[in-house]
């Protein structure tokens, strides 16, 4: 009877031992999985990783962003991944900001993206490497009322690019895509005191 009990004991004080041995390698292993798991998100939010991700924008956020930029020519460009004339001008809107950017022209970009696109839109920015900030539409937002305050004659035709003057007022504006040549004429007549961007989108001819 004894020896039945001594090696009850001993079985019991194995199987503390042995759980205790576990329960230190599972608090052990709780720092890897951390870092694991904060690697996997690292290309978003780590140091040196990669840009963050657009900040969020809504109406009065894009007026005050005008306002940021008031005195200096502007250019706006609206994008989406899902827009492939998007997705073809954008590369063309990278290489005349830095063309023009010794000029005096500056670049910003708005992300017309849903926020269950951002791996997309994420790819797509490291890909293309805008030399300029980009922004992105606030989730929730009433796009109706964003598309009148920021150009009563834009309906959501993506792309549009806006050219504003010195004075913050729109030159012109382009709806859907053109060519690089007029673009080119668009960015340069940011430069002056007045005229017109190109054609203003009205579904003229090019």
């Amino acid at each position: 009877m004894r020896d039945d009990t001594g090696r009850t004991r001993l079985h019991g004080r194995i199987l503390l031992a042995f759980a205790a041995v576990l329960i230190l390698a599972l608090v052990a292993a709780r720092p890897g999985r951390t870092q694991t798991d904060a690697g996997k998100t690292a290309p978003h939010a780590g140091k040196g990783a990669g840009p963050a991700d657009p900040p969020l924008i809504d109406l009065p956020g894009y007026r005050q962003l005008l306002a940021k930029y008031k005195g200096k020519p502007l250019v706006v460009n609206f994008w989406a991944t899902w827009c492939e004339p998007c997705r073809d001008e954008y590369p063309m809107i990278v290489e005349l900001a830095k063309e023009f950017k010794p000029q005096g022209v500056s670049v910003i970009g708005v992300d017309m993206d849903d926020e269950s696109d951002m791996n997309l839109v994420r790819r797509f920015i490291a890909r293309t490497q805008p030399q300029f900030p980009n922004y992105r539409q606030k989730p929730g937002i009433d796009l109706d009322a964003f598309y009148e305050g920021v150009n009563p004659e834009w309906k959501g035709t993506m792309p549009q690019t806006i050219f504003y003057g010195r004075d913050g007022q729109i030159l012109g504006f382009f709806l859907g895509t053109r060519p690089q040549a007029v673009f080119e004429q668009a960015f340069r007549a940011t430069l002056g005191p007045a005229g017109a961007a190109g054609d203003t989108g009205h579904g003229g001819t090019q």
